[in-house]
């Protein structure tokens, strides 16, 4: 670890980018979250993080250094940060050291085989008006733009996609209303930075889950932030002989201790709606090369028992074939009977496939019991030589956790019921190892592999063949917007382009339950299960492609295929805004809607316009009980054809005699950008 911390630090002082040569380098970390394990491994523990709060202080790089979630005491060169969903509570170890909330997460991860997790923007702009209405020093965001495991770089399970459902997605675009009702967050907050930089808050009971958090200085200066952290009713406080709205579960600013200029739960910004646009691949001619079911050239090496997978391979592959073979007599019973004998397999992860004789019988994997797992099933045997052939897999690896660099995966035990003399056991039993595919080690994937490998040449390629390796000839999908493979008709496998690894695709389904949401209630503390889409959907159909690997024309598209699927009907898809929503109430600090299309486009449709007490989400709004039969024409006249408009919630703009005057008026919009 030394070794490794000191090259990295060398190469920024080489380039001088540490803000005491400079550069624009203020702080750097040693470890991540070590303190959630620091005390399980007792004594040893201690003395490590001792032991590398030192290494990193010696390496004399002039700024400070920080060390996330650590809770035993630190020497004044260290300073501990907050990792959470939440750090307003957050106290450093020693009042002389900043409060700095270095990961705060907007989403999460998401998993081969889970569901779609979303973090609603109203709680992380409470999460942060807070943070920084307790005294908070810095704030970062983990992820602010989402990104791609490209090639195998995924954790244990982790899909290719690594989202986070970010401000910015993994394809580079805004993801509104988060990263619009963000940025107002922050121009609120900047307004406020003066006074905030020159004082400490003195704090106010204004209810009892209400408060006010003051800060004022010497001039004159005045800042506050009001909260309410009741996460189910809305209150009117009292401060400064004025009065304030504030929902459940919400901050407001003040930059002059007056006037409210933004709320964390009255969300202005536009939302995007976001499309895959397929487009065909406009290939008709594919190559195919077929991998061996089991030992493929040499064997690598042969042993009684069972091996550790990850121990064996290095992770220099995700694969690794288990093969034995056996031999069964022509008077066993299940022969005479036509019973079919029970092969019986435990892994300690990640996934499996399991020929027998040749033939696919199953593919278990440990993503929804993770990520150990179990196999049983009636498999048809021969009178004779018999073969089981067990392609393990990967599928990243382990990256946080008491002894995860022990975690190991692989096959633990196999075992056959059903035969004369009872079961089988043949975990000790000679077995053939193979590491990798064939394909992989003649690197048929890459663009110089032009007569490694003896490619078939086909305008219709195999469907639903397992151990398949396709490639085609593609061009580059047209336009300027971000790209993805749609892979929705394959199995599971690996995809390249332009020897370019895209990455794993698996497009396997969540369970079908109820705890996805139609709408997330954003009150209340927030969990990674709290706000799930995509109950019994793939967790990823789509696998972006950066549009710098693409040629304009004559681009190698290579997808090995391990359980069979259709090659005929992948595609490409093209990310677009296709359309924007917007719900603004007359109370909201700006009381002003505004609608932008990207880049060269224009609203080219109203869809839905309505002033009143409108209902639903962005593409299921519905009028209410009241409305102003002028709010299409209103829309349109400010909008159509123009790549952005504003429209004021005004006495002149709209007519109010439609409501009651107890009515909280909004404007409900939804344009279609062309």
């Amino acid at each position: 670890m030394k070794r490794f911390m000191t090259v990295i630090v060398d190469l920024m002082k080489e380039e001088k980018l540490f803000a005491s040569q400079g550069g624009p380098i203020i702080l750097a970390q040693v470890e991540n979250e070590y303190g959630w394990y620091q005390m399980n491994y007792g004594e040893p523990g201690n003395r490590y993080a001792s032991w590398a709060m030192q290494t990193a202080f010696s390496q004399n790089i002039g700024v400070p250094w920080i060390m996330c979630q650590q809770y035993t005491a630190l020497p004044d060169y260290v300073i501990d940060t907050c990792n959470s969903f939440y750090c307003d509570q957050f106290t450093p170890t020693s009042p002389n050291k900043p409060k700095i909330w270095t990961e705060n997460w907007p989403g999460w991860f998401q998993t081969f085989g889970g569901k779609v997790p979303h973090r609603p923007v109203e709680d992380i702009a409470f999460s942060v008006a807070r943070f920084f209405q307790r005294g908070g020093s810095v704030q970062n965001y983990y992820m602010y733009h989402g990104g791609t495991n490209f090639g195998r770089t995924a954790g244990l399970y982790i899909s290719t996609s690594y989202d986070y459902d970010a401000p910015i997605d993994e394809y580079g675009l805004p993801r509104n209303p988060k990263w619009g009702h963000l940025k107002d967050l922050h121009r609120a907050i900047k307004l406020c930075e003066q006074v905030v930089l020159d004082s400490g808050p003195i704090n106010l009971s204004l209810g009892p889950s209400q408060e006010a958090d003051v800060y004022t200085d010497s001039s004159g200066a005045c800042a506050a932030f009001l909260s309410n952290m009741d996460n189910k009713t809305d209150m009117i406080v009292e401060f400064r002989n004025a009065s304030y709205h504030l929902p459940a579960w919400s901050v407001s600013i003040l930059p002059d201790c007056k006037n409210v200029v933004f709320n964390s739960a009255k969300v202005t910004s536009p939302t995007s709606r976001v499309e895959m646009v397929s487009e065909n691949l406009q290939t008709t001619k594919w190559e195919i090369f077929e991998e061996k079911v089991g030992i493929w050239g040499q064997v690598d090496f042969m042993q009684n028992g069972l091996v550790d997978h990850i121990d064996t391979t290095k992770f220099a592959s995700d694969y690794l074939w288990y093969n034995t073979s056996f031999y069964v007599n022509e008077d066993e019973e299940f022969l005479k009977k036509g019973n079919l004998p029970v092969l019986q397999i435990e892994s300690k992860g990640h996934a499996l496939h399991v020929f027998v004789n040749g033939e696919l019988k199953g593919s278990p994997d440990g993503a929804n019991t993770g990520p150990a797992f179990k196999f049983k099933k009636p498999v048809p045997l021969k009178a004779g030589n018999n073969n089981i052939s067990l392609l393990s897999m990967t599928l990243g690896l382990p990256s946080a956790g008491l002894y995860y660099e022990w975690m190991g995966s692989g096959l633990t035990s196999v075992k056959i019921d059903g035969f004369s003399n009872g079961t089988v056991d043949f975990t000790l039993s000679s077995w053939n190892y193979k590491i990798g595919l064939e394909g992989e080690s003649l690197g048929i994937y890459k663009p110089n592999c032009v007569n490694c490998v003896k490619w078939g040449s086909t305008t219709e390629p195999p469907k639903n063949q397992p151990l398949t390796w396709y490639k085609t000839i593609v061009d580059q999908p047209s336009g300027e917007d971000p790209i993805a493979l749609d892979m929705l008709a394959m199995g599971k496998g690996l995809a390249w382009l332009n020897g370019e690894e895209i990455g794993r695709y698996w497009p396997k389904e969540s369970p079908l339950d109820d705890q996805c949401v139609q709408e997330c209630d954003y009150r209340g503390t927030f969990s990674q299960w709290k706000c799930s889409t995509g109950c019994g959907e793939p967790t990823q159909r789509w696998y972006h492609i950066p549009r710098s690997w693409f040629q304009p024309t004559g681009n190698v598209l290579v997808i090995f295929e391990e359980k069979g699927g259709d090659p005929t009907k992948i595609k490409f898809a093209k990310r677009k805004i296709s359309g924007m929503c917007a719900l603004v109430g007359e109370d909201y600090p700006s009381a002003t809607v505004n609608l932008k299309c990207p880049k060269n486009g224009s609203i080219s449709e109203v869809k839905f316009a309505s002033f009143g007490n409108p209902e639903g989400t962005c593409g299921s709004y519905r009028m209410g009980h009241c409305h102003d039969p002028t709010s299409t024409s209103v829309i349109e006249m400010a909008c159509l054809n123009k790549n952005e408009c504003a429209i004021e919630l005004t006495d002149e703009t709209f007519d109010k005699v439609y409501c009651t005057r107890e009515t909280k008026k909004k404007l409900a919009v939804e344009v279609v950008c062309s």
